[in-house]
């Protein structure tokens, strides 16, 4: 009987990392390459995924925090410069800060579980999920309020079986609110389609279905590696940008 292929959670971290890379690098040099875009649509799933998973495995949620604090700090100035050709610019933050509120409102909900009362459920459940979608509109983070989103799908739909049914529709809901961006004319005889770009997050699910749990390398070394990787790369991208 033939094994089913498995990826661990470094190797979706590094497939992630290649995705995104491929779409900065369509955004900064061939933005009418929309099939850079459309493998890049693949990335944030990944990453919304892992930072549910990461919330499940800390040893330390403060920590976590901080990291993501952090990264999200030293990536701002890189962002800024790629996305939008200056090194402030307030119009957008980087995908970091996403999952920093998405973080918080992990926490809220798992502070909901706890609670003795269903009122105070229901209100610290109303906050994590309002409040968080509101923080990501408010905030112009990358990805805005269904990004936010996203993460928590992750968060609630966790698992095999029914639950990836819960992760398919939570990533065909979260996608169609979000701005619908570029999109691709398929056409098949007189029938035409305009599919956007955005859609195509969906097909990471494919992906993701292959993690079943094994983390994979980890230690100091690779968590650089995965936090450094966003803002470097993005500060090259720029950089090579303005000197070609």
């Amino acid at each position: 009987m033939r094994k089913c292929p498995e990826i661990s959670s470094f190797g979706l971290h590094l497939l992630a990392m290649g995705l995104m890379l491929c779409d900065h690098i369509g955004l900064a040099f061939a933005p009418q390459a929309l099939w850079m875009r459309c493998v890049g649509r693949l990335a944030f799933p990944i990453f919304a995924f892992l930072a549910a998973e990461g919330f499940r495995r800390t040893r330390s949620r403060a920590g976590y925090a901080r990291r993501l604090a952090l990264g999200a700090l030293l990536s701002e100035i890189p962002y800024d410069l790629l996305v939008f050709g200056r090194p402030f610019h307030w119009s957008g933050q980087n995908v970091l800060w996403t999952l920093l509120i998405a973080l918080g409102c992990m926490e809220l909900l798992e502070r909901a579980r706890a609670a003795a009362s269903r009122e105070r459920r229901a209100a610290l459940a109303g906050v994590a999920l309002l409040g968080g979608y509101l923080a990501g509109e408010v905030f112009r983070t990358d990805y805005f309020g269904p990004g936010v989103w996203m993460v928590l799908v992750f968060y609630l739909f966790s698992g095999g079986g029914r639950q990836r049914l819960g992760q398919l529709a939570g990533l065909v809901l979260v996608n169609a609110l979000l701005p619908a961006g570029p999109a691709l004319m398929l056409t098949a005889g007189p029938v035409a389609v305009v599919l956007p770009i955005q859609h195509f997050a969906v097909l990471a699910l494919g992906l993701l279905w292959l993690c079943r749990g094994r983390q994979g390398l980890h230690g100091r070394w690779t968590r650089l590696l995965c936090y450094g990787f966003y803002p470097v790369h993005l500060l090259v991208l720029a950089a090579l940008r303005t000197l070609f």
